[in-house]
């Protein structure tokens, strides 16, 4: 059996690690903090002198999503990098990927806002992740990393989910876990598919020459003639729906018994998992729930907990209160639901969280 290959790196760095292991054909982007290690670890592999993968820094966010989109179009594994304020550029492109059904991974390393804000980390990007992010009707499959080691591994499911259903994937990070430095397994190399893998994996679609069985496809997310346009939107929404159906992944510590529950992800999931231990050293029932993947929302597990009559749930979050609000639907007024946050590039103790908790529901 070969060795694991194990390395200390940064979160940002992993994901440069992990794009070129995994296949991926082709990264474009703008440098901006707290993500720009991740364009830099790529110029100091040189992927295209080992795998051919192409690392392009394009003029601008903008230019960068619509490399994406063209790569993307080709049945190619490409992939992007930014923070908040790029990723707000980069905003219409990603619609246009998402209408015209492109898979693709967009890596969105959160600062504090709103505006060009702070270097700091936050997490206030999680309406624009989970709740379309651009014009019109549509979702990203939205991952969220807590650690080093889910950067890593989070970058090859973005890719298979994204090829899996046709359709951008996001990893939402912020700056805390981008410049946090932990052990990692790396992932053994693996090839490039070819063009005659690709053609046979996504010939039905992709722009990747005219084949000789069928006819030419053009990627394209204009469609003028209103019935055809509500057709693709309910196309759309229905690969949704078996989105949501299938694809939720989250994590509880300590929920069985629970009789408050904090939900919480990324880097306030890892400082809410010592206010679980905290709480229950002092006697009081805690669990946490971590939600995986943010779009799809685990709201069934969060329903599930309510109707075995969890006593209130806390939305700890570094932002003004934004997954609160799915918390709150899937709890459907079962129990009290309250939210705690800093914003700004502010962070948070475990003590704080667990001092919100008992001002808001023990006292």
């Amino acid at each position: 059996m070969a060795e694991k290959e194990v390395k200390l790196m940064k979160g940002n760095e992993v994901i440069a690690h992990a794009a070129v292991r995994c296949g991926c054909d082709g990264y474009f982007g703008y440098p901006i903090t707290p993500q720009s290690e991740v364009m830099e670890t790529l110029m100091e592999l040189k992927p295209w002198e080992t795998t051919g993968m192409v690392v392009l820094q394009a003029e601008s966010e903008l230019a960068s999503i619509n490399m994406v989109y063209g790569g993307a179009a080709t049945g190619k594994r490409v992939m992007t990098s930014s923070s908040s304020p790029g990723i707000s550029l980069m905003s219409e492109g990603t619609s246009y990927l998402a209408a015209c059904e492109l898979p693709c991974l967009i890596v969105n390393c959160q600062r504090g806002g709103p505006g060009l804000g702070t270097i700091q980390p936050s997490q206030g990007d999680y309406f624009q992740a989970c709740k379309g992010g651009a014009h019109g009707d549509f979702h990203l499959i939205v991952l969220a990393p807590a650690s080093v080691q889910e950067m890593h591994d989070f970058v090859e499911l973005g890719f298979e989910l994204a090829f899996k259903y046709r359709n951008p994937a996001m990893i939402l990070a912020d700056g805390a876990i981008g410049q946090m430095m932990e052990k990692v397994v790396l992932a053994p190399q693996k090839p490039r598919r070819t063009d005659a893998e690709i053609e046979a994996e996504c010939g039905s679609w992709a722009a990747c020459g005219k084949g000789t069985r069928r006819e030419r496809n053009i990627c394209t997310s204009l469609e003028l003639q209103s019935e055809k346009m509500e057709k693709i939107n309910q196309r759309l929404q229905a690969k949704y729906a078996a989105i949501e159906a299938t694809e939720a992944r989250w994590e509880e510590i300590d929920c069985d018994d629970a009789e408050y529950v904090i939900v919480a992800f990324g880097s306030s999931a890892r400082i809410c998992s010592a206010t679980v231990e905290t709480a229950r050293e002092q006697g009081i029932k805690v669990g946490l729930l971590r939600p995986i993947t943010l779009y799809p929302f685990p709201a069934e597990a969060v329903a599930k907990l309510a109707a075995r009559g969890v006593k209130g749930f806390l939305s700890v979050e570094l932002n003004a209160g934004q997954m609160v609000e799915d918390v709150r639907l899937a709890v459907a007024g079962k129990a009290p639901v309250a939210h705690y946050g800093r914003q700004g590039g502010m962070m948070f103790t475990p003590d704080e969280a667990l001092e919100a908790l008992k001002e808001k529901f023990l006292k």
